[in-house]
């Protein structure tokens, strides 16, 4: 039911309750472009065990002694493959009882800011490419995932935040049940960073709508498919370089073939590959990617020169 950066991907509205068919239906543009459309669970436990599970208490239960308080959830895909699309699926969900297959992180000691670069950073091509180095089976377990490199949550400047965090905050909140999670964001943004969000959000919409940076929350972002395409593009490209890499290693994670030629044996986001060009008749996100890393370059070298 979700995917990267996207917690409607999938729902049981419409789909038989005898079925066993695993692959459920995605919404469409239509649905995807309405803040009020919500996916459909299969099953539905009462809200009190839910909650139950999202806090500890004493041995004798009389006190609380660790709860999760905000009404969202983090979580990532537990089924995947070192052979799929992508393997790496991390997202927001809103407060609600999830399975297994969505195993939590609760990040309760971080603050929303270092949340939202946490949900880039796992989602990000360099993450998925270490990740399904170290996939064995179809299962990305705990166990896995605390061996994975992910960047310290502290080591993120205030120029990272101002990249990072409007971009991320679009490609998730698209819908007003995650309006908790924007809403801790948005708190905890300085003006800077919120006129950024105010800029981007006027931008995704058109310009139809003021958003005032000083407001306490703002409306759900757009859904605009070609527009994620490049965000989540520009994202990659700056994760790349927060991991140290350099243009030619980038390319490699891309595809092998364009550094050591069609005939080098390995293979990295082969299923990718091959969607986007029957989809789009072109690798898509290589060149995407590789155009937002030639931004950042441009842009650094014109601010050396500026100094």
């Amino acid at each position: 039911m979700i995917w990267q950066f996207d917690h409607r991907f999938g729902t049981y509205k419409g789909v038989p309750e005898n079925t066993s068919n695993t692959h459920l239906p995605t919404p469409g543009e239509d649905e995807y472009a309405d803040p009020d459309y919500f996916v459909l669970p299969r099953y539905w436990i009462r809200e009190e065990e839910a909650e139950a599970r999202l806090e500890q208490r004493s041995r004798d239960g009389t006190k609380p002694v660790w709860k999760w308080a905000r009404g969202w959830l983090l979580g990532f895909r537990d089924v995947t493959n070192a052979t799929n699309e992508r393997t790496a699926i991390f997202t927001v969900v809103p407060r609600v009882g999830v399975g297994n297959k969505i195993p939590l992180i609760l990040l309760n000691d971080v603050g929303a800011l270092r949340t939202v670069c946490f949900i880039g950073n796992s989602n990000s091509l360099v993450f998925d490419f270490v990740t399904r180095q170290k996939i064995g089976g179809t299962s990305l377990s705990y166990f896995i995932f605390k061996q994975l490199p992910v960047l310290p949550l502290d080591a993120y400047t205030a120029s990272d935040l101002l990249f990072i965090v409007p971009r991320v905050l679009e490609l998730v909140y698209t819908a007003r049940d995650l309006e908790p999670f924007a809403r801790d964001v948005w708190q905890k943004c300085p003006r800077e960073l919120r006129q950024e969000i105010v800029r981007r959000w006027q931008e995704c919409s058109g310009g139809r709508i003021t958003v005032n940076p000083d407001v306490q929350r703002i409306p759900p972002f757009r859904w605009d498919s070609e527009r994620r395409a490049v965000i989540r593009a520009e994202l990659d490209a700056y994760y790349a370089k927060l991991y140290g890499l350099t243009r030619e290693e980038l390319c490699y994670i891309l595809d092998p073939k364009d550094v050591y030629g069609p005939d080098f044996p390995s293979e990295t986001f082969r299923v990718l590959k091959e969607k986007e060009k029957r989809e789009y008749g072109e690798y898509r996100t290589r060149r995407l990617v590789l155009e937002a890393w030639d931004l950042l370059e441009a842009k650094g070298e014109a601010l050396e020169r500026s100094s």
